[in-house]
């Protein structure tokens, strides 16, 4: 379903729909780059222990592993890929890179508990203090 704005009709969008317009761009644009499948195919959820393997590889935005800005969504795709923002930037344009994630979860603690979080879910929070909220 299409839905069309007539022109100088003011659209107000929510911090958290704003995020979610941001990400749904990004992963379109990492789907038509990857297509060949997962980054770490011998890595699969779920993990042993219910925690994040060593070594495992993220495509985090550069504002959350420079430390500028915290990680507020957290994408788990459905090619057990795993994708990191701060939710407010857009992570398009050589804004984000492939990293460890662990080196985001020593800085943030809180992402530790996303390792459960199946392939195909989305965790959002408003700000680094409040809790993971996961959708589908």
């Amino acid at each position: 379903m299409v839905t069309v704005i007539p022109a100088g009709v003011e659209v107000v969008a929510t911090t958290a729909e704003r995020r979610r317009l941001l990400w749904l761009l990004y992963f379109a644009a990492v789907r038509r780059i990857a297509r060949m499948g997962s980054m770490q195919p011998e890595l699969s959820w779920p993990y042993e222990g219910e925690v994040f393997p060593q070594g495992l590889l993220a495509i985090i935005q550069r504002t959350v592993s420079a430390g500028e800005f915290p990680a507020l969504t957290v994408i788990h795709d459905d090619e057990d890929d795993w994708l990191v923002s701060d939710g407010v930037h857009d992570p398009n344009g050589g804004a984000s890179s492939v990293l460890h994630l662990q080196h985001v979860v020593d800085s943030d603690p809180s992402l530790a508990e996303l390792a459960t979080m199946p392939p195909g879910y989305v965790a959002c929070r408003s700000t680094a203090g409040d809790a993971w909220v996961i959708e589908e």
